[in-house]
């Protein structure tokens, strides 16, 4: 890459406004640029170089680089006549840039918005500290609900984290503003519609090959925000030392195009300015690229410069008291320039901010055809001052403006393989294959015992079929036969130990390619040792990974830069575009609930990252965690599963370990719980023990108490019975008393009636007696006997067989 010029040949930027707008000086700045890069001396310039070295790349990495080289290297003054050859060049490099290129590509990622502005990070910190309210209220929270029924909470409890730490987390994963979903729709529907997954590959090929890759994002209001890939090859820019080309002031682009193109960008070229571009045309220096041959070229094209200048304006305010002591500020040029009179009562107030001018010549002429203020600059929210220009470029491995490549790396190893495989042919196109001696004489003297003698095609036969030989050691003379032996194979083993040294040789410089580039078998797909670990060979791998890390951060770099400018650009379509209402409509179509952020998204200053997809080395990593946890218990399988989906590897490892930390803490909780329930337990069965002697003294006691009540009452009803019996027997006794006193009344009734009638009996006997007697005496009758006969006494004659049963 050719060196730039220490000398300007641009145009003074401290010159007022109305003359950085002018044509001249746009013409100025184009001429400036053309001279740095396109002097006069065409083989020498640094557009030139810079074309010529990555067009010689690009084909190294074809496999389709110059082989004039590799026949100047084997020919003999200029002459090849002897060599047949076949000299299409080794695709060697080919591999490796597919493999990188691939490996790139294929790395998944999501844009991730983040609201910077003060709205939106004072929102934030609301939510974070009702989130942090809620917590630290949680028993208060609990209590109230359990009591009263009401939740004062304004999060779900069971949602909250448990630490800062969580919840730090909780802010980087769960979180987002809707604002924020809005702005990571909009750009993921403007790199899909401007298909920025073919850009990427290109761009990502471009690094690999030429160190540096370029893309250009753009507005207009009939296609909206737009995504160019931009050929490095065709870059102009000022001198820069940065690999991201921060620093530069200006940027452009050659482009060839049609006529009938040009007038189309164009359209205030009248048709003589079209002739007199395409007359002027074969007495300018329009094409530049030394690869192109006039017979080839297409009269109908042109060369022109895009360009962006980065300058700066001066925006300056009339700051006027009003006659109430208000002040009122008016806009005016930077020629405005107050007296320095007391009596006027106003001021100059003024700033200088970036500004962007986009110019557009038609090279090796004086033909601007475009100079004007850039429309809807990229200006940051957070700094208006700044400006943003229209192209994103890096170049990872650039030093004192050199472009170093991976390509660019291996070139020369690459031609040492070519000429190794060109030499392969040498050797094998004057290799002979082996041959066999046949001795005539010695075959003469052999006799095969049938009269006939050994002739060479019968020897040979048997020799090529089956490997034996007949020979004599004598001759029919008895002499010695120095031809004994008449048939011997001849080797050629020369050009064997040159091919061998030959591959050797292209092992060497293939595995020197792996050595610079970082490549090794693991990555490309070539045989491993069978002696190696899969562990090994993953970390042969991951070492391989790490050697391109460089690229893969280059373009990571280009699509967050792109995303950043395509954020600031949403602006501009909600603002001015007429396609506004399809945009928002196409977002809304994902996620109706962004419709009405959207237009109020252009006030919003976002910031914006790269989240990028784990890849499998971090993922197995990961993996090898989460088995490890879930081996040793130290989380559940939901808590693996959580963990799986999360695509940040290091935010996946932080919420690892909290699960693990609350999963031990939840552990040793259950742990004390369960010593607890045991303790209690055990309380429990010595209180249930004691309780139950106690209750066995109880029912003893209370059984005891029973018995004696049981006793008492039977005592009780004995006594009461006995009262019964006796008061049935005093009662009895009474009666029997009585019947007795009114028996021994009625005895004493009767003993006196008895008396009494015996008295009367003895009365009436005496008398009866008396009057027998009397009747005696005077009847004169015998003696009369006046005792009982017996019936009157016990131990009489007194008959019961009258009362016996008959």
């Amino acid at each position: 890459m050719a060196e730039s010029g220490i000398k300007s040949y641009f145009p003074s930027q401290t010159v007022s406004d109305a003359e950085k707008i002018s044509y001249e000086y746009g013409l100025k700045v184009g001429k400036a640029i053309e001279q740095e890069w396109f002097n006069d001396n065409r083989n020498l310039n640094r557009y030139t170089s810079n074309t010529n070295n990555f067009h010689e790349l690009r084909l190294y990495a074809r496999g389709e680089q110059s082989i004039q080289k590799y026949k100047d290297e084997l020919s003999i003054n200029g002459d090849l006549s002897y060599l047949n050859l076949d000299w299409k060049p080794v695709p060697i490099i080919s591999k490796f840039v597919d493999i990188v290129v691939n490996g790139m590509s294929e790395r998944l990622y999501d844009v991730k918005a983040y609201s910077q502005d003060p709205y939106g990070v004072s929102k934030r910190t609301a939510y974070m500290e009702s989130i942090l309210a809620d917590m630290r209220t949680r028993e208060l929270n609990a209590y109230t609900e359990e009591a009263f029924g009401i939740q004062i909470a304004d999060n779900d409890p069971e949602t909250l984290p448990d630490s800062e730490e969580e919840l730090q987390l909780h802010m980087q994963l769960t979180y987002k503003q809707s604002v924020e979903i809005a702005e990571e729709q909009a750009i993921n529907t403007l790199l899909d519609g401007n298909k920025y997954e073919l850009t990427k590959k290109r761009f990502y090929y471009d690094l690999t090959v030429l160190g540096i890759a370029a893309v250009k994002t753009g507005f207009n209001t009939s296609e909206g925000v737009v995504v160019d890939y931009v050929d490095p090859a065709n870059l102009v820019y000022s001198y820069t030392d940065s690999p991201y080309f921060e620093d530069i002031y200006y940027v452009g682009e050659v482009k060839t195009i049609p006529v009938n193109e040009l007038a189309k960008q164009f359209p205030h070229l009248s048709e003589s300015d079209l002739e007199d571009i395409m007359k002027n045309k074969s007495n300018n220096r329009s094409n530049y690229n030394s690869r192109h041959t006039y017979d080839k070229e297409d009269n109908n094209t042109i060369q022109v410069l895009y360009f962006n200048y980065k300058t700066y304006m001066n925006e300056v305010y009339k700051v006027k008291e009003t006659g109430t002591g208000a002040m009122k500020i008016l806009p005016k040029d930077d020629n405005f320039n107050p007296p320095n009179d007391v009596e006027f009562k106003y001021s100059k107030l003024q700033r200088s901010i970036e500004c962007l001018y986009d110019g557009a010549m038609i090279l090796g002429t004086d033909k601007l055809l475009k100079w004007e203020m850039a429309k809807n600059m990229m200006r940051p929210k957070s700094d208006y001052t700044k400006v943003k220009m229209n192209y994103s470029i890096v170049a990872p491995r650039m030093y004192n403006g050199k472009i170093d490549s991976l390509v660019k790396r291996i070139t020369g190893f690459a031609d040492m393989i070519q000429l190794t495989h060109l030499k392969l042919q040498q050797v094998m196109s004057r290799m002979v294959p082996d041959g066999v001696y046949l001795d005539a004489d010695g075959l003469a003297e052999v006799d095969l015992g049938n009269g006939t003698n050994y002739n060479p095609q019968e020897a040979l036969n048997m020799f090529f079929q089956t490997g034996s030989v007949i020979g004599r050691s004598y001759t029919a003379d008895g002499d010695q036969n120095l031809g004994k032996v008449p048939i011997q194979e001849i080797t050629s083993g020369s050009g064997g130990n040159k091919m061998q040294a030959l591959i050797g040789n292209y092992n060497y410089y293939l595995q020197m390619i792996r050595d610079v580039t970082g490549l090794n078998e693991a990555r490309d797909g070539g045989m491993p040792d069978k002696n190696a670990l899969v562990g090994v060979q993953k970390l042969a791998a991951a070492n391989s990974n790490t050697a391109t890390r460089h690229i893969l951060q280059a373009g990571l770099f280009l699509t967050s830069d792109v995303a950043e400018c395509l954020s600031l650009r949403i602006s501009d379509i909600l603002e001015y575009s007429p396609t506004k209402d399809a945009f928002i409509q196409s977002i809304g179509g994902h996620n109706l609930a962004t419709l009405k952020e959207m237009s109020d998204l252009h006030l919003y200053d976002f910031g914006i990252f790269l989240e990028l997809m784990p890849d499998e080395e971090e993922k197995a990593v990961l993996e090898n965690n989460i088995q490890m946890a879930l081996q040793q218990g130290s989380v559940d399988l939901e808590d693996a599963i959580d963990v799986r989906e999360i695509r940040n590897v290091k935010l996946a490892n932080q919420v690892l370990k909290i699960r693990r930390k609350k999963k031990m803490e939840q552990d040793q909780l259950r742990q004390q719980q369960n010593i607890q329930a045991q303790a209690q337990a055990n309380a429990q069965a010595q209180q249930v023990a004691a309780q139950a002697e106690v209750q066995k003294n109880q029912a003893i006691t209370q059984n005891n108490a029973r018995l004696e009540q049981v006793k008492a009452g039977l005592k009780n009803e004995q006594m009461n019975l006995e009262v019964e019996h006796k008061m049935k027997l005093m009662q009895f006794e009474f009666e029997i008393n009585q019947r007795l006193q009114q028996m021994n009344m009625e005895q004493v009734d009767m003993k006196d009636t008895m008396k009494e009638d015996r008295k009367d009996n003895r009365s009436k006997m005496q008398a009866s007696q008396q009057s027998e007697l009397i009747d005696q005496r005077l009847n004169k009758k015998p003696p009369k006997n006046f005792e009982s006969s017996g019936n009157d006494i016990l131990g009489g004659d007194f008959g019961l067989g009258s009362f016996d049963p008959s």
